[in-house]
């Protein structure tokens, strides 16, 4: 590495470790530097000796200016300054491979493995929480916590494997009932953060993958008008035929910091020809349609947040009314609402602004209570918002009105935050947990599921403690636990936890790091 400083920029003493020099680059081709063509006659050359850089390595960075034919010719040139070397076979010069100093930065102890997947998640982020998680990732806090816990589980396997070896040579100061149950209260206390870290990274999952949000109604219910809408484009057609759309049409974009994934399913029709003023029939039902319509209950079910989108329509009768059909309604039953955020959107608000304020009032009301007197739809505990699109799109509406697209995304942002906030373990207050868990937020999939295999293998240690200790007779000193299986479960724990820092086996390491450097 001297050497190729030496060659590149004769006469010039080394520059400072970490401390960056202006220097003249002279083609090393030239014999003589006085006569030599400048390759750059303003680089900043700086020097980080190891093992403080970035790789754990020596390490020489050369800032070029940016036109391409000048760096092109400094590449030229290093392999050429490595050639004049005197022991130049015993050097190579090549190309870094994707990621090979983020991997021999990991391999010199610089870089922790949940560090660099990380460090691949802030490559790709997109949107700015994608980027706020990354960061959380890049801090140490994660491995160090994971690898404190390793040591806990090490720790209480050292004393049951003492009880396994010593119990008939030595006297404890503890029965071996009491030592195993001391033990078990260990491992239950460390369940309950595992359980907190695993709720967590589930919840940065929805920041790193983005949110699946379904667009959910009857045909012409205003579902494709509203992601035009807020997607800025127009990304579905909008017709007044029924049906028109078929397929569910995927949009991907940002909301607030957040990536969304948005749904735009076929309209559910079928059922009784008129239900709450729908003028829907199941005439005319294709089978492309009806796949469609399959395609879109199946959507709804695994979305994160189901938007339902009910229109206002005059009836024959002439009052406003909500159009609502049974598939609608049936589909929005089957919701898991443990999992599922449910909004409601009532669409087509601009048939009502035609009335007074008063007038308006007083529809708002009759809606919301026709709702809530719905057992099927649930709102009271869910947020019912009103949208004009033809509004929307015709100006008409600003960011202050209520029934603007603007109202309508902040409550989708206010929606993401509390699915996307911190869950801390029971016993800590607010202040605490979010200072103590939000790094877990950053926990990748892969972490995830080895923590919920930690997790299993803990569980199995306190079931099989707790079942022995209702078997057995409370007066005795002894315990019937199998203390050697019981131990292994520990083992199977902390091999989790050493998978997830890279201090497990060779080849489950390896394999991660071809999955990391893929990105």
């Amino acid at each position: 590495m001297s050497q190729i400083y030496h060659v590149l920029c004769p006469g010039r003493p080394p520059p400072e470790p970490r401390k960056a020099t202006l220097r003249t680059l002279y083609d090393p081709n030239q014999q003589g530097w006085a006569s030599a063509p400048v390759l750059d006659s303003g680089a900043l050359v700086l020097y980080f000796p190891s093992p403080q850089s970035v790789t754990g390595e020596d390490v020489l960075e050369f800032h070029l200016h940016g036109g391409p034919t000048i760096v092109k010719a400094v590449l030229a040139a290093i392999p050429a300054a490595v050639r004049r070397s005197p022991d130049s076979s015993n050097h190579v010069v090549r190309y870094a491979e994707p990621g090979e100093f983020t991997r021999r930065a990991f391999h010199n102890n610089r870089l922790e493995l949940t560090q660099l997947e990380a460090l691949g998640d802030s490559l790709s982020a997109e949107t700015e929480q994608q980027r706020r998680l990354a960061v959380k990732g890049i801090k140490n806090s994660l491995a160090k916590r994971y690898e404190s816990w390793r040591q806990q589980l090490l720790s209480a396997r050292g004393e049951l494997e003492a009880l396994i070896d010593f119990s008939e040579d030595q006297h404890f100061e503890e029965s071996p009932a009491n030592l195993v149950s001391s033990v078990a209260e260990q491992v239950e206390q460390l369940s309950s953060r595992v359980q907190a870290s695993i709720l967590n990274a589930s919840r940065g999952e929805l920041l790193r993958g983005g949110i699946s949000i379904a667009l959910l109604g009857a045909p012409n219910a205003g579902k494709s008008s509203l992601l035009n809408m807020v997607v800025g484009r127009e990304a579905a057609i909008v017709s007044k035929e029924a049906g028109t759309t078929r397929d569910v049409i995927e949009v991907g974009v940002d909301i607030g910091g957040y990536y969304c994934r948005f749904g735009d399913l076929a309209g559910l029709r079928g059922g009784s020809p008129k239900e709450c003023g729908s003028t829907s029939t199941t005439d005319n039902i294709g089978e492309v349609e009806e796949e469609g319509i399959r395609r879109a209950k199946e959507r709804a079910l695994a979305a994160d947040v189901v938007v339902v989108v009910l229109s206002l329509e005059h009836s024959e009768e002439g009052p406003l009314n909500l159009h609502l059909n049974s598939e609608v309604r049936a589909t929005i039953a089957k919701c898991d609402s443990d999992r599922q955020q449910i909004i409601y959107v009532v669409n087509k608000w601009d048939l009502v602004r035609i009335h007074s304020p008063s007038r308006q009032r007083v529809l708002r009301e009759n809606i919301l209570q026709s709702l809530a007197a719905d057992p099927d739809l649930q709102t009271v505990h869910r947020p019912v918002l009103f949208v004009s699109c033809e509004d929307a799109r015709e100006g008409r509406s600003t960011a202050r009105d209520q029934e603007s697209i603007q109202w309508f995304l902040q409550k989708l942002i206010i929606i993401f935050e509390k699915m996307t906030s911190v869950v801390a373990i029971d016993g800590e207050t607010k202040f605490q947990g979010i200072r103590a868990w939000d790094e877990s937020l950053g926990a990748s999939e892969r972490q995830r599921l080895l923590l919920q295999q930690c997790l299993d293998h803990l569980n199995n240690f306190v079931l099989q403690v707790k079942r022995s200790q209702g078997q057995s007779d409370s007066n005795l000193d002894d315990t019937d636990v199998d203390v050697v299986l019981a131990a292994e479960s520990l083992r199977a724990a902390a091999e989790c936890l050493a998978k997830i820092t890279g201090k497990g086996v060779t080849g489950d390491v390896e394999e991660v790091l071809g999955v990391v450097f893929e990105k």
